[in-house]
């Protein structure tokens, strides 16, 4: 029987195993639930910013039955708040958001800090890492990303960041550079620390926000240019990008990651039948993980790998209030399809 590292390098590398993965991510696709927190008596926001917590609610993702990995942090903010975006934490329910911005135009960039490694959430994060290394065997890490675009919008408006790539086209593109030098580095720290799988979530980074042109230009550009400062040694990378992609399906093949991920608006067969090459990653409903049923999860699951998707995940963060039986039912749908 393959280990779940046995099996997602299979896939990264091309292959057909026994079955498609099933993991969640972390990042903006976080997989921590009020169920499972209350099972393991760990909780959020306090795991925010203790690695300890972090790890074991990582740990317990995978072992209670949930997804096939661990991964972390859980939530986008921690690159926006290293740099000097101020944070809310969250609770139980919801997430932490930006609260405020450390800049008002790409023309005052120079103002952010870069990322210190070795102290606040980042090094939460690294520590996290670290702990699940020491502690998991045959489980993928996944550490994640806050994607160039997405991170670049939590650190200033987002309206005006699109407004001035038209309008000081070479300051944004000197943004970018920062943001995605600090990405970088922050991604080679949690390959060093244990991750095998870095992944990459730029929602805000979207054809349909951008337009073709745009999305070439910004999401395209930065991604891989992040995706090339990452390690080559471990499992592999997913990029997770939000919205519809019959626009962008082109510059989209252009990532060079090893796993695409698309949300639930994308049709999972479309987007085999226009990525016929590439390793695909999705996109069970997240509203449907929160308010249906498990029979509803199961066939959903089921409608996923028929439709040639690679790796079975939530289409996007999980609600935390989404109950853990249905959580379960996408590992355990694709458990009863192979026996």
């Amino acid at each position: 029987m393959l280990t779940p590292k046995e099996r997602l390098r299979l896939i990264f590398a091309g292959e057909k195993p026994d079955r498609p993965a099933c993991i969640c991510p972390g990042g903006m696709m976080n997989m921590v639930t009020t169920d499972l927190m209350e099972e393991i008596q760990t909780f959020l926001p306090e795991a925010h910013t203790d690695a300890r917590k972090m790890a074991a609610l990582a740990k317990a993702v995978y072992e209670r039955g949930c997804f096939e990995n661990c991964g972390v942090p859980f939530c986008m903010t921690v690159e926006a708040e290293e740099m000097g975006a101020k944070v809310d934490l969250g609770s139980q329910i919801y997430e932490p958001h930006v609260v405020g911005y450390a800049i008002e135009t790409v023309s005052e960039f120079e103002k952010l800090s870069p990322v210190d490694l070795g102290k606040g959430r980042a090094k939460v994060v690294l520590d996290a890492i670290r702990i699940l290394k020491e502690e998991t065997r045959d489980v993928p890490i996944v550490g994640n990303l806050t994607g160039p675009v997405s991170t670049a919008g939590s650190l200033m408006e987002p309206v005006t960041l699109y407004k001035e790539m038209r309008k000081k086209n070479k300051e944004v593109h000197a943004y970018m550079e920062f943001i995605t030098e600090q990405l970088i580095r922050f991604g080679q720290a949690q390959v060093e620390a244990g991750a095998d799988v870095i992944a990459i979530s730029d929602p805000s980074g979207t054809g349909e926000i951008l337009g073709p042109n745009y999305f070439g230009e910004f999401a395209v550009t930065y991604i891989n240019r992040l995706l090339l400062g990452l390690p080559r040694e471990k499992l592999g990378s997913i990029v997770h990008i939000c919205g519809q992609m019959q626009p962008v399906y082109r510059e989209v093949d252009e990532l060079r990651s090893d796993a695409l991920s698309f949300d639930s608006v994308v049709p999972m067969k479309e987007a085999r039948k226009h990525l016929p090459d590439r390793v695909l990653m999705g996109n069970v409903s997240t509203y449907a993980l929160e308010f249906g049923t498990p029979d509803r999860v199961r066939t959903l699951t089921e409608g996923c790998v028929a439709a040639g998707s690679d790796i079975i995940s939530p289409a996007c963060g999980l609600g935390m209030r989404s109950p853990i039986s249905n959580v379960r039912e996408i590992l355990c749908a694709l458990n009863k399809e192979k026996a």
